[in-house]
């Protein structure tokens, strides 16, 4: 599939976490992961399950709570998205509706999507999409980081 080994880690926020702290330091700002506010939406009796299959098993019967969130939020012409945000220095995590409008609205299957909206990119802000999981793109991640190391080792 395209989760984590653990989908705990995925459906917790917590890979994409992970990845927002890496942007924002990429960008030279100190965030560290304590700071990422994490908006759970998984009932606690599933997210503090103690294993795996207890995930998966108390998941099934959160079913019909997911249900309902979808049938809202298509009520509402909007689909569901877990969205990590920095604004102003704050960071933020979590399931949010985004209607046709937004560019998370369109996303698809495996791919991830950035959305930055600075000064120069206020009105039509800034967006890098691509698939962010499969053989490929882990392949080509790996090559990037062998070639980056060689870089340095041949200094």
């Amino acid at each position: 599939g395209y989760t984590e080994p653990d989908p705990r880690i995925d459906l917790m926020g917590l890979d994409v976490r992970r990845k927002l702290v890496i942007l924002a330091r990429e960008a030279g700002l100190e965030l560290e992961s304590e700071q990422v506010t994490i908006d759970p939406f998984l009932p606690p009796v599933v997210a503090e399950a103690p294993s795996v299959e207890a995930f998966f098993a108390e998941l099934e019967g959160v079913d019909q709570h997911f249900r309902q969130l979808v049938k809202k939020a298509e009520e509402r012409a909007k689909v569901l998205r877990l969205v990590a945000k920095l604004e102003n220095g704050e960071a933020r995590i979590g399931l949010e509706e985004v209607g046709v409008e937004h560019p998370f609205y369109h996303l698809s299957g495996s791919d991830n999507m950035i959305v930055f909206t600075t000064e120069r990119y206020k009105d039509r802000p800034l967006v890098v999409r691509g698939p962010g999981a499969g053989a490929e793109v882990t392949a080509a991640g790996l090559f990037a980081e062998i070639i980056g190391i060689g870089h340095l080792l041949g200094r």
